[in-house]
């Protein structure tokens, strides 16, 4: 990679979240591995009306933690565009939780698919609270044998960082992983932790938050992969 690339960072900026000054030097070390000039673009949820219109000359987008956000809909929005052209996608956190809904309403069909967090009476909420909050927490996270994950890390386990409370809900998994979304990554408790649409060329989404090692100094294994991914 040579060219000058630009990443469309989709939520709502906060110098007071860890992940938001994380993901900026993620970027950088990640883009410097490469030997890429990666332009990390933040784009506020409530400035998103057009997302076609929008995210055209973005290369990827990554949707960042800390939701709920100003506009859901400018996040499902901006998902639903990475998915449908094919552009590479890394959603983190509130980026999975979104990420879900938007595949579970415009592919499965179930149009009332919601967040806990966000309308906890909501119809069908596919996202509801994880059996133990994993607010600032870390933990030893199992990796499918094959797919985008196990080969950005290279290793079955890893160690990872939250700041989550909330994931998917166990009564919607059968009927969410029944098709390309695949989930390639579970925690002790056997929760999902991660997934992956195997017919895309980079749709990843992660509860825990991988660009928290770049504040250690060290390029996250799966932003360089997701980097790779618009080469």
């Amino acid at each position: 990679m040579t060219k000058k690339c630009r990443v469309a960072l989709v939520g709502d900026c906060n110098p007071a979240v860890i992940a938001h000054r994380a993901i900026p030097e993620a970027l950088r070390l990640a883009g410097r591995s490469l030997g890429a000039d990666i332009d990390g673009v933040w784009l506020h949820t409530s400035s998103i009306h057009d997302a076609a219109e929008q995210l055209a000359e973005f290369d990827a987008i990554w949707c960042v933690p800390a939701s709920p956000y100003a506009n859901a809909d400018g996040a499902l929005d901006a998902i639903r565009f990475a998915r449908e052209r094919q552009v590479p996608y890394l959603g983190t956190c509130g980026g999975f939780q979104h990420a879900v809904i938007e595949y579970a309403r415009n592919v499965l069909g179930m149009k009332s698919a919601d967040n806990a967090e966000d309308n906890p009476q909501g119809e069908t909420l596919v996202i509801t609270p994880l059996s133990c909050s994993l607010i600032e927490k870390s933990e030893e996270i199992t990796l499918a044998e094959s797919g985008m994950l196990h080969e950005a890390y290279g290793a079955a386990q890893i160690s990872e960082g939250y700041h989550c409370s909330y994931g998917i809900n166990p009564a919607f998994a059968e009927l969410l992983f029944s098709g390309p979304l695949r989930p390639t990554a579970h925690g002790a408790s056997g929760e999902v932790r991660a997934f992956e649409l195997q017919s895309h060329p980079f749709f990843v989404g992660t509860l825990f938050q991988p660009e928290r090692r770049a504040l250690m100094g060290e390029a996250p294994p799966l932003v360089v992969a997701f980097l790779k991914a618009m080469d």
